[in-house]
């Protein structure tokens, strides 16, 4: 039967941090462009940050939807309150964001999504990030149809989706941890306890973030809709494991700037940057490309042998260094005369628009922290990984890029990391016989991710299903 009910308009909110922010943006965007209303709400702490790193990069334009609208595509914006003034340093009170986070703005998202809805009585739908807490009751009390949305790959959701298992079987919240291979999560077929996501290897068990994560999960369940961010044929038992309970579509990669054929589309006068022309003077393959995110502290020691690594390798790199995000500057110091020792050969910079930095033909491996974004761009660009994951999801996303797609290798096998394994491991992501091997593997998991993009490809389907199911369950 033929709908009647307009197109759908969704509020969205993302989790206030850049990993998220910059997937939500993505989505939005995509979903706009399949014909819904998007409201999409910021914190007014995260927009001031973005305005500020727009226009240090010379970007005047400070609306982050303004090309989309130009477009044509229907996108509002509007920013709240997270509870705390723009001048409180939210890094340095950490706890006491986090307590405001719980139990502080989800009032003021209540707030301003009635104001929304009496506003503009069409819409229909909350879409928001799967680690807040608050979406099923506050779509229960304006009808709306919750969508979760998840921006990490379906083995971490399966994982905090059977927290339940794991404290059953001693793996997790236990005084004495077990360590034996985990092989009893749905779609997991196995996994080491060092493999799970760092909040699950803590002993300490009772912090705000694990009331987050419990609290997030127990929301989540009522959900009508998860959107996920990965490829089904790369997850596949996850995928089904929970399709089984919820109804959840792999929708992923969610990625901007893609061309039809694929090909990255510059957006902006940032891709003519120092960056790009200093790759342009690189020969093929050539570079690597260091990024460790901008949540990933990188502790004095790490800091120091990756850099004096890095020296020893004699390979070109381009290494992103934000001090804007650097909680301890002295623990990101690099070693005195370190970049004049560097001179042409590696290049220093504390932002670049990384997905079209390891688009360039010179860039020939990636030294990542293992962040979810990171490696699907990584993956989308077929530049194999050299992972050194620091927490989170991190060392289980590691695990899906070494070991069971092969499309990386590990940096620091053993503690502590010293600068000659940091030497060899470059070494052997950038030349030999043990490169060759990667970039074939590669080649393979960059295959399938293209193609679950094209038009009868796995993910433009089940964004197709989502929506129609949406559009069904609005009526």
């Amino acid at each position: 039967m033929e709908t009647t009910h307009p197109k759908p308009h969704a509020v969205m909110f993302p989790l206030h941090l850049q990993g998220h922010v910059i997937p939500a943006v993505h989505l939005a965007v995509k979903l706009a462009s399949k014909g819904f209303t998007i409201t999409f709400v910021n914190t007014q702490a995260i927009h001031r940050q973005i305005i500020k790193s727009r226009s240090q990069h010379h970007d005047d334009d400070q609306d982050i939807f303004a090309g989309a609208r130009k477009s044509g595509l229907d996108i509002r914006y509007k920013t709240v309150t997270d509870g705390f003034p723009l001048s409180f340093n939210r890094s340095l009170n950490r706890e006491q964001f986090i307590e405001g986070f719980l139990h502080v703005f989800p009032a003021h998202v209540d707030e301003l999504v009635g104001n929304i809805i009496a506003a503009d009585p069409s819409v229909s739908c909350l879409i928001a990030d799967t680690f807040h807490s608050w979406p099923s009751s506050l779509a229960q009390k304006y009808n709306l149809v919750h969508i979760s949305f998840w921006t990490e790959p379906a083995l971490v959701f399966n994982l905090y989706y059977h927290l339940d298992l794991l404290v059953k079987n001693g793996h997790f919240a236990s005084h004495d941890n077990r360590e034996d291979t985990i092989d009893y999560i749905p779609g997991v077929e196995a996994i080491e306890p060092k493999d799970l996501m760092s909040y699950l290897r803590e002993t300490e068990v009772s912090t705000l973030m694990h009331k987050i994560i419990y609290k997030a999960f127990e929301d989540v369940k009522k959900a009508d809709f998860i959107l996920c961010n990965t490829v089904e044929e790369l997850e596949l038992h996850a995928i089904s494991a929970v399709r089984g309970k919820q109804p959840i579509y792999a929708i992923g990669p969610v990625l901007s700037n893609i061309g039809q054929n694929g090909s990255i589309v510059a957006t902006s006068l940032r891709s003519q940057s120092d960056c790009s022309q200093w790759l342009d003077t690189k020969p093929h393959g050539s570079v690597l490309y260091v990024s460790f995110g901008s949540m990933s502290p990188v502790n004095e020691h790490d800091m120091e042998e990756l850099a004096q690594g890095l020296l020893l390798s004699k390979v070109c790199f381009v290494w992103v260094l934000r001090p804007d995000t650097m909680s301890d500057a002295e623990s990101y110091a690099l070693p005195v005369g370190f970049e004049d020792d560097i001179k042409d050969r590696g290049l220093i910079v504390p932002w670049c628009n990384q997905i079209e930095v390891i688009s360039h033909p010179a860039i020939g491996g990636f030294l990542t922290h293992c962040g979810w974004n990171s490696v699907l761009e990584s993956i989308w660009c077929g530049v194999p990984m050299l992972c050194f994951p620091i927490l989170t999801d991190q060392p289980t996303n590691r695990k899906l890029v070494v070991d069971d797609w092969r499309a990386g290798l590990n940096l620091c096998d053993k503690k502590p990391l010293t600068r000659f394994e940091v030497r060899e491991k470059i070494s052997s992501l950038m030349s030999g016989k043990s490169a060759e091997v990667l970039r074939e593997e590669m080649k393979k998991v960059k295959e399938i991710i293209h193609n679950a993009v094209d038009k009868d490809g796995s993910s433009e389907k089940r964004i197709c299903e989502f929506i129609c199911q949406v559009k069904t369950k609005i009526d």
